[in-house]
């Protein structure tokens, strides 16, 4: 691919990766999760030779995300930020209902973002994260269990 379809394919991807991004990370490390991701794709130019360039570019930005998010004391303390400005910016959604999304691992939150906003079946998730479909419903399952636990009580 020539430098200018890259551009255009970034573009064009670039509102879903960072609602991905925020969905993983929050909303104040998005923007620097898809740009380091997309800036180590650019620089390795496994973008140009992709068989499926979104599938590449979400997996790429999962990974920046995970990395980010290795010191469990900081990933902590970004999501109570982000559950709280979530829920002073749109007082319809449940506080609690926010805390228990914020509270899934990062790889269970980016199971559920996929399945259910972006309507991708298991087997497309996996493909997208590069886990298997059985790793997908697992987290799927256990991320779904959480959310009754804590929604429940």
């Amino acid at each position: 691919m020539e430098e200018r379809s890259l551009e255009g394919l970034y573009r064009f991807h670039v509102h879903g990766l960072m609602r991905f991004a925020t969905t993983l990370v929050g909303p104040s490390d998005a923007a620097d999760v898809v740009s380091d991701a997309i800036e180590s794709l650019l620089a390795s130019n496994q973008l140009a030779s992709a068989e499926d360039p979104p599938a590449l570019m979400h997996r790429a930005v999962f990974a920046k995300a995970r990395s980010m998010q290795r010191s469990s004391f900081r990933r902590r303390a970004r999501e109570q930020r982000f559950a709280r400005e979530l829920t002073v910016k749109s007082p319809s959604l449940r506080p609690d209902v926010v805390a228990a999304v914020v509270g899934l691992s990062p790889r269970q939150r980016a199971c559920v973002y996929l399945t259910y906003w972006h309507d991708l079946a298991p087997a497309e998730v996996g493909r997208w994260l590069d886990i298997s479909e059985g790793t997908v419903k697992r987290h799927l399952a256990r991320a779904r269990a959480h959310l009754r636990r804590i929604i429940d009580e």
